[in-house]
C-alpha cells in the first residue's frame, strides 16, 4: 500500500550515512570520516545494483560523492605536524 515509503528509507540511510562524514569532517575524524565515504560509496552502489535508488537520486548521490571525494583526497593523518614533540 505505501510502496513508495521504501524508497525513502533507503535514501535517508544514505542520508545518515552523508550527516556523519559531514560530522567528522568538521570534527576533524580523519580516519573515521574516510571509512564514512568508503561506507557510502559501497551503500550507493549497492542500492543502485537493486534497483533501490531512482537514477536522479543516484545521480545527486554521485555528484555529492564526487565532492566528497575531492575534500578527502589528501584527509589523513600522514599530513599533521608533530607539535607535542617541540
Amino acid at each position: 500500500m505505501f510502496g513508495f515509503l521504501k524508497k525513502v528509507g533507503k535514501v535517508n540511510q544514505l542520508e545518515k550515512i552523508a550527516q556523519e562524514l559531514e560530522m567528522n569532517m568538521s570534527n576533524n575524524y580523519k580516519d573515521a570520516a574516510q571509512e564514512n565515504f568508503r561506507e557510502l560509496e559501497r551503500t550507493l552502489s549497492e542500492l543502485e545494483a537493486s534497483g533501490g535508488i531512482s537514477e536522479a537520486q543516484a545521480s545527486s548521490y554521485k555528484q555529492r560523492l564526487s565532492s566528497y571525494r575531492q575534500k578527502l583526497k589528501n584527509y589523513t593523518h600522514k599530513d599533521q605536524k608533530v607539535t607535542w614533540m617541540l
